[in-house]
């Protein structure tokens, strides 16, 4: 398979014009087929392989991990979450590295070593017998894990570009969302299982992710650091006099600047996966009273919701802003929110009925915003600072998913009418700021 690609057209040049003799670039096809020629678009069937690897890895560590702690080492729950807890945070701090050695120009490298290192994650936990073994194997574990998304953006970002580029990005959260289904229902078997089964699951984990780890290392995808872009010697032409030694001798990229902007933005729209985990199950049990089923049932059909859109929504909206869909994705997140206080009013099984109903615009508002974050980062990082741009995105991401189940639940406890105004408002800002950062001209 060769991975030659045509050189990518810069961002600020004019897209090509169709001729007769130059016939138009294909767009990414709709379709049952789409789905498969997408994963396969960035690293063919060997890197669609990891993807799946990846997608069962994540299903199954939320509460594969906590149970196992809890079930084969007898550990406390308390501690078992703290353990967790640590392991988010290592990866979080790991992040900004990750971006570096990006902006180095290795692609297929970083993303091979976060399969290694969940790898690793896997076997310390099966040799684990107390606390700090399991803690050691969860920050393996989160570090593998946070690092995954920025090195997999950077690979497709490398071998694909413009709309096909987002929509491979689409495909592979469609895979990753089948995968957390997967997973879960695998971590429930185990239990059902025993600790056996758990520890045996373990293990098949580790294998998998060794077996990834060498297929994509095998892919050799890699990029020349790209240089700064060097300013006009108009703008280089030093002034008279002296130089001050306080003034700074190169200024800040104003595109990576925007990016961080945007990833502060992003913060609010981060909480959004919690309201599904952690804010509607509490909602619907502890203040509707409602059976638990009706929060499974929400969770289960924004999974497939979510896995039979994603990628058509993607598609579809191709020919629209990044910044709009995005913005557009928060003002629907935001009306969700309000109509989850509206239909917590009702009271008794109208309430939780109504819930369900407004939970189908929560899921569309997520599934815009998931849509088109990433993309539009990738779209507007420099060449030279891809990898910074992808962490700083996917370090907001982290931080507000940190934040939000204590967050989310303090403010609940407050009442819905502080919960869901708190958020709507929060987003509704954020969505504005995105807007507003849209480059002008």
């Amino acid at each position: 398979m060769s991975l030659i690609q045509s050189p990518k057209r810069r961002p600020d040049a004019p897209a090509p014009t169709p001729s007769p003799a130059s016939p138009a670039v294909e767009r990414p096809r709709t379709g049952p087929a789409a789905l498969l020629g997408l994963l396969t678009a960035a690293g063919g069937p060997r890197y669609a392989a990891a993807l799946l690897v990846d997608a069962l890895g994540t299903g199954l560590l939320r509460p594969f991990l906590l149970l196992y702690g809890i079930g084969v080492l007898a550990l406390d729950a308390g501690a078992a979450g703290l353990a967790m807890s640590a392991g988010m945070v290592a990866g979080l701090l790991v992040l900004p590295l990750t971006g570096r050695w990006i902006d180095l120009g290795a692609r297929s490298l970083p993303a091979a070593a976060t399969l290694l290192v969940r790898a690793a994650g896997s076997v310390t936990l099966l040799l684990a017998d107390g606390v700090a073994g399991f803690t050691a194997a969860a920050v393996l574990l989160g570090v593998g894990s946070q690092s995954w998304p920025a090195t997999h953006a950077a690979v497709v970002s490398t071998l694909t570009e413009g709309r096909t580029r987002d929509a491979a990005l689409a495909a592979g959260r469609t895979l990753r969302n089948a995968g957390l289904g997967a997973g879960a229902l695998l971590a429930t078997l185990a239990v059902a299982g025993g600790t056996g089964t758990l520890q045996l699951l373990a293990g098949v984990t580790a294998a998998a992710c060794l077996l990834a780890a060498g297929l994509v290392h095998s892919l050799r995808v890699s990029a020349p650091p790209a240089e700064a872009p060097q300013p006009s010697a108009a703008t280089t032409a030093p002034a008279p006099g002296p130089v001050p030694a306080s003034v700074p001798t190169t200024a800040p990229d104003p595109a990576l600047r925007r990016i961080t902007l945007l990833s502060v933005a992003n913060l609010p729209f981060a909480f959004t996966f919690d309201v599904l985990e952690v804010a509607l199950p509490a909602l619907l049990v502890l203040h509707l009273h409602a059976s638990a089923a009706w929060s499974s049932g929400i969770f289960v059909g924004n999974t497939v919701l979510v896995i039979a859109l994603q990628l058509a929504v993607v598609l579809r909206l191709g020919e629209r802003s990044r910044h709009t869909v995005l913005a557009a994705g928060g003002l629907a997140l935001t009306l969700s929110y309000l109509g989850f206080w509206a239909a917590g009013g009702l009271g008794g099984t109208a309430a939780a009925g109504a819930v369900a109903v407004v939970s189908v615009l929560y899921t569309f508002g997520e599934i815009l915003y998931s849509g088109s974050g990433t993309a539009l980062v990738a779209a507007t990082a420099p060449p030279h600072l891809l990898g910074r741009a992808l962490a700083r995105w996917e370090l907001s991401m982290g931080v507000g998913r940190a934040l939000a189940p204590a967050a989310l639940t303090a403010l609940l406890a407050a009442g819905p009418g502080v919960l869901w105004p708190a958020l709507a408002g929060t987003t509704l800002l954020a969505s504005v700021a995105v807007a507003r950062l849209r480059p002008r001209g």
